[in-house]
């Protein structure tokens, strides 16, 4: 235990001390902060800057007059010739266009749209739309229909999503904040295991290539020298995943209190004058956020990342031992990354949108893709015996993994020049000691 506990430490020591990972550490939070900033601004600045004009040559007469210009599309009726308004069209800017109403429109229902370049496709929609709502309302005309009395019509629906709890007691449901936590969630640990597992990898090909593996093998077992890497660099994850929560709540809650402060008297005065039955925006988020158990969420988070990094890191350090170099390793690498990448895909899809059907329920129990698939599901609610069985399940799987694993490391933790082929490794792993 002594020779695995320095082992550990040097693992530990050697990448934390890296000025990479203080880097990474510190800048990472930072980096996605100002991306999503960026990207609003930017989106932001893009819809901004692609107003449109659309000259109008209306051969029927009647539908340029119904076409409403709005902050997205300006509409300019031409009075010149068509032909020499395609000639003029050349030399414009990018996001000018024509727009040709042929005299049969309300009975073709087809129109051209030429511009300089290629049509934005928000221009293509927002003219679609109004040319729809044009048609409804001549054909509306025809049946007799008053159109005054259809638009007066009020057809919204608004659903208060409450869950009944253990107590029998109902609170507000929030599925949007559940949703967007779960594919946080799904997109953290498939890069977290993958990454922390190609860091085994990566050492301890490096490792063997340097041949300091054979001054280090000569001291401790081979087995010991597995664990103590994977314990290592575990170890190096949950210490930047901790430092990444508190920098992040840090930030979150900085940028909560000053987004509160701008706000809070337009939200407040916006709430009196509905009658006082509003409740300010970011009131609102923070009573979402709260409905989902925040601590719990953490906790599972934490035992599911140090099982699933455990599990893989495993068949990592496996697969580091029996190649020479990163590029040999891809052919083991694919498969025993398939499970969690098949994971990883369904939890956009399937398991958000039934994340307590037979299909997720399943996904969480086997140990190859529960460190995704049971996170995925727990913002949604998920019984306590089910978090406990996916556990012990994940925790035999890692053991199981590791023996397999520690009688293929043994062996190809000293080959040199042989490439590793499957059939191989089996041999490997039938061998005595």
């Amino acid at each position: 235990m002594n020779k695995i506990a320095l082992i550990i430490l040097r693992e530990y020591t050697s990448r934390v001390k890296k000025k990479s990972f203080l880097l990474t550490t510190f800048l990472v939070p930072l980096f996605f902060i100002a991306m999503y900033v960026g990207v609003f601004f930017l989106t932001k600045k893009s819809f901004e800057e692609s107003h449109a004009l659309v000259h109008v040559v209306d051969q029927q007469g009647d539908i340029q007059n119904k076409l409403k210009s709005n902050k997205n599309i300006t509409y300019i009726v031409s009075n010149v010739a068509l032909q020499e308004e395609i000639e003029s069209l050349k030399d414009k800017e990018k996001n000018t266009n024509l727009l040709i109403i042929p005299d049969d429109f309300l009975e073709s229902r087809r129109v051209e749209l030429l511009s300089a370049g290629k049509p934005n496709i928000t221009t293509q929609a927002e003219i679609r739309e109004q040319l729809k709502e044009i048609i409804r309302t001549a054909e509306y005309t025809k049946l007799g229909i008053d159109v005054a009395s259809i638009q007066r019509v009020n057809d919204r629906v608004t659903i208060s999503t409450k869950e009944i709890t253990d107590e029998g007691d109902a609170k507000e449901s929030h599925t949007e904040i559940a949703m967007g936590v779960a594919m946080a969630l799904s997109v953290l640990i498939y890069l977290s295991l993958f990454l922390y597992g190609a860091q085994v990898m990566r050492g301890i090909i490096e490792e063997k290539s340097n041949r300091i593996i054979e001054v280090i093998i000569s001291s401790v077992k081979p087995f010991q020298l597995m664990i103590g890497k994977i314990v290592g660099i575990g170890l190096v994850g949950l210490t930047q995943f901790l430092l990444w929560v508190l920098l992040t709540l840090a930030l979150s809650s900085a940028a909560t209190t000053m987004l509160y402060d701008q706000n809070s008297t337009t939200e407040l005065a916006g709430s009196i004058e509905e009658g006082g039955l509003g409740k300010p925006q970011s009131l609102e988020i923070m009573d979402a956020l709260q409905s989902i158990h925040l601590g719990e969420l953490l906790i599972c988070f934490f035992l599911f990342f140090l099982g699933g990094y455990f599990l893989y890191s495993a068949l990592f350090a496996a697969v580091g031992s029996a190649v020479d170099s990163e590029t040999e390793a891809t052919q083991f690498t694919m498969p025993i990354t398939m499970p969690l990448l098949l994971t990883y895909v369904l939890s956009f899809g399937v398991l958000v949108n039934d994340p307590h059907g037979s299909i997720a329920t399943w996904l969480s129990f086997i140990p190859f893709t529960s460190p995704i698939a049971m996170l995925v599901r727990i913002p949604f609610g998920v019984p306590l015996w089910q978090i406990a069985t996916s556990l012990a399940c994940l925790i035999i799987g890692f053991l199981i993994t590791t023996w397999a694993a520690s009688r293929i490391y043994r062996v190809g933790i000293l080959m040199y020049g042989k490439k590793a082929s499957f059939k191989e490794l089996i041999k490997w792993f039938s061998y005595k000691r």
